[in-house]
């Protein structure tokens, strides 16, 4: 069987890598401007660089297109027509709705489809991580086929029953952490000044908060962007985070306590009620992780993006305990600090006495409810080119510890989940 990538940028390279050392005949191609680079890198290792998608799609058995969800439509319309007859073909995309529109209208029937999605990015291995797998027009023997080849990626393979139910668990888990991640970089970027230099910022919550944030922004603004945009799911996440943080605000500066306890405490109540599978997150290894020194400086948080998350998925009906078997690094960071917060009564008290009554907190709050309006509000319009500009103007201002913080996120992630 010959694999084809269409598209070889990060996670395409990946995977042809791996098929490559697994003995599979690997057949890609990118960009004209790229197709010597390629074969420098790629060559030696088996992989053929061909000239265009027309010719993998000729060439190859089982074809991955791994490009932006906002092109799937144009790649797929420009290559379709030369797919192989009985070829397997499927996408990388975070977001299928448009990748299973564009293989519907340009495929021909008698090519078979199943969707594919890698929960994570270019910097981890693929194996031991989790891989999404849907069929969508495919017989049980090219199904059965398919899997074999996606195997040998030595993921977790975890398989949906269709693009509908993928959409929705991604809406539910990627496009609100990411949007808080986002908006919390911005907020920091807004105010002129780094998260750690701030008394603020110290705690072990803190340092997952920031790491995870240095993380998304290291990677490029399309991973997301699609994501958010261009899931039909995602924008009722996105409306109601916005929602829930703009009350929550309200009530915080009219020091309204009465009405902000009992919805905090409802939320509370909804999410952790008799849950038993916690992530249990823990403190000592996520103190570890600080990338500035200031602990002298230490004062009270209200974790106001935590607060926000946890009445939001209240708001919607959401469990997100639900959505586990679909986590991604940056879900289960946001999750397992949200936990810590919310049940630990001593600490969620604290928060709560400091969100309504300490305004030394106050301004980097509203810079945080502000940056959420502006995110939610490009993300309701549809502005992909907006996204993509306010996504680098957080990165600009983040760039000399991206890579620091992304090789540190990762080993967090790695020792928060080592079983103890």
């Amino acid at each position: 069987m010959n694999i084809g990538l269409i598209g070889l940028g990060d996670m395409g390279k990946l995977y042809a890598k791996k098929f490559a050392a697994a003995g599979l005949s690997v057949f890609g191609c990118d960009l004209p401007d790229r197709t010597l680079e390629l074969q420098e890198e790629l060559g030696p290792l088996g992989i053929i660089i061909l000239n265009n998608g027309l010719e993998v799609s000729a060439k190859c058995d089982f074809i991955f297109y791994a490009v932006e969800a906002e092109k799937i439509k144009e790649v797929v319309a420009a290559c379709a027509f030369s797919t192989k007859k009985g070829a397997m073909v499927t996408g990388m995309t975070s977001v299928k709705t448009p990748e299973v529109e564009a293989f519907e209208r340009y495929l021909s029937k008698d090519i078979e489809l199943i969707l594919t999605h890698s929960l994570h990015g270019p910097g981890f291995s693929t194996k031991g991580q989790k891989l999404i797998v849907a069929p969508h027009r495919i017989s049980a023997a090219s199904y059965a086929k398919a899997m074999q080849v996606l195997q040998l990626l030595e993921s977790e393979i975890i398989e949906l029953n269709d693009y509908h139910q993928h959409d929705q668990i991604m809406a539910d888990t990627q496009a609100v952490t990411h949007m808080g991640f986002e908006s919390m970089g911005t907020a920091w970027k807004n105010a002129g000044t780094y998260p750690w230099e701030s008394g603020a910022y110290v705690s072990g919550i803190d340092n997952v908060k920031i790491l995870t944030t240095l993380r998304i922004f290291s990677y490029k603004a399309h991973i997301y962007a699609g994501l958010a945009i261009l899931n039909p799911y995602a924008t009722a996440q996105i409306i109601a985070y916005a929602q829930s943080e703009s009350i929550l605000f309200k009530m915080m500066i009219q020091e309204d306590e009465a009405n902000f306890r009992e919805r905090i405490y409802k939320a509370r109540d909804f999410v952790f009620h008799e849950q038993t599978n916690l992530i249990l997150f823990d403190d000592d290894i996520m103190q570890e992780f600080s990338i500035g020194d200031n602990q002298e400086l230490a004062k009270h948080n209200s974790h106001l993006s935590l607060l926000a998350m946890v009445d939001a998925w209240h708001q919607l009906g959401i469990n997100p305990y639900d959505n586990m078997i679909c986590q991604t690094p940056p879900f289960k960071l946001r999750l397992g600090i949200v936990e810590y917060l919310f049940k630990n009564e001593d600490l969620l008290e604290d928060t709560i006495q400091t969100a309504l009554y300490d305004k030394s907190i106050r301004g980097d709050d509203l810079e945080f409810h502000t940056a959420v309006r502006e995110w939610a509000s490009i993300i309701r319009y549809k502005d992909m080119e907006g996204y993509k500009t306010h996504f680098k103007e957080a990165k600009d201002f983040f760039e000399p510890l991206l890579e620091k913080g992304r090789v540190q996120s990762a080993e967090l992630i790695k020792r928060l989940s080592t079983p103890k």
